[in-house]
């Protein structure tokens, strides 16, 4: 697969402190990457060395096929979560200021910071400072800025941070339509559900190690307990309830339904398959609900955490 970034061993070693220890990632080319782990983790050191604000100690970093150099950073455009802009410069006057450090003219960043600023329906804080704006607002000025220069890979850090339910939609589709046009991104944050929505591929960092990696999609496959949600219609519920006890893992379940039915989590054996349950099912009741239980990236970013501080325990 094309990759836009390569990330190969790489280590940073703070005094006794080992922030990443032999950390390799491959982002491939147009697609929206999910940055993970919890707080302390490592992301935003790996973050920092991609951007070259400080350097590996062991390992490299591949940038659009080539070696990491100083001039790219003029094709990576950063939003980090601590935002930075200057809170008594006027919204232009600092737009323009950055917009030229990363490479452009004056000129071409005026006509493109307009293009934002109305499709963004914000032309009226052009002449406002900084500190005049709400969070959200100074957010909407630091993603037009992030990516006005038309990077290659964006880095976004907590994007949604600060936003309203609809200024967070409308980031999310901003992004999304970054992606159609071919540019690649990096996309960290704690909102599992913003990964279910936008991430095709995952890396997961606990501890400063990657303990996860590869297609979203791939790994809820590879995390499947063959687990079924079933809602089931029928006049005594303790018998029945008893009958697949005896044959199967059964679980309560909580989910929404019209009827008052038994609602349970079944979990087969490796050798068993949802046409075995749905046969044998049927002949005890009523099935009105039936869907296969897929770990969300919540339980599975929560089981590979766990796991790890297991394994960690255990050496």
């Amino acid at each position: 697969m094309d990759n836009i970034l390569t990330c190969d061993n790489v280590v940073k070693q703070y005094g006794d402190y080992r922030a990443l220890n032999n950390v390799s990632i491959n982002v491939p080319r147009q697609s929206i990457f999910g940055l993970l782990g919890p707080n302390g983790a490592g992301k935003t050191t790996l973050i920092r060395i991609i951007n070259q604000i400080t350097m590996p100690d062991q390992g490299a970093v591949y940038f659009d096929g080539k070696k990491l150099h100083p001039n790219d950073v003029h094709y990576i455009g950063y939003l980090p979560e601590e935002r930075g802009l200057y809170k008594r410069m006027k919204v232009s006057e600092q737009a323009l200021y950055l917009a030229q450090l990363k490479g452009l003219s004056k000129q071409e960043a005026n006509k493109r910071l307009t293009h934002w600023f109305e499709k963004f329906e914000i032309s009226d804080w052009w002449n406002k400072k900084v500190e005049e704006l709400s969070k959200g607002m100074a957010q909407k000025v630091q993603f037009i800025i992030t990516v006005l220069h038309q990077p290659k890979l964006l880095i976004f850090d907590e994007p949604f941070s600060g936003f309203d339910p609809i200024n967070a939609n409308l980031i999310k589709d901003e992004i999304l339509e970054l992606k159609n046009q071919g540019t690649s991104i990096i996309f960290s944050t704690h909102r599992m559900e913003s990964v279910e929505e936008l991430c095709e591929n995952i890396a997961l960092i606990h501890q400063s190690n990657k303990v996860l990696d590869g297609k979203l999609s791939a790994i809820k496959k590879q995390y499947k307990t063959n687990t079924f949600e079933v809602g089931l219609h029928t006049t005594d519920k303790d018998i029945l309830l008893t009958d697949l006890k005896e044959k199967f893992k059964v679980f309560p379940a909580s989910f929404k339904s019209l009827e008052d039915d038994l609602k349970l989590n079944i979990q087969l054996k490796p050798d068993e398959n949802s046409r075995d349950l749905i046969q044998y099912l049927s002949k005890k009741a009523i099935i009105n609900h039936f869907i296969e239980v897929i770990p969300s990236a919540n339980d599975i970013f929560i089981a590979a955490v766990k796991n790890n501080l297991k394994t960690t325990v255990e050496v």
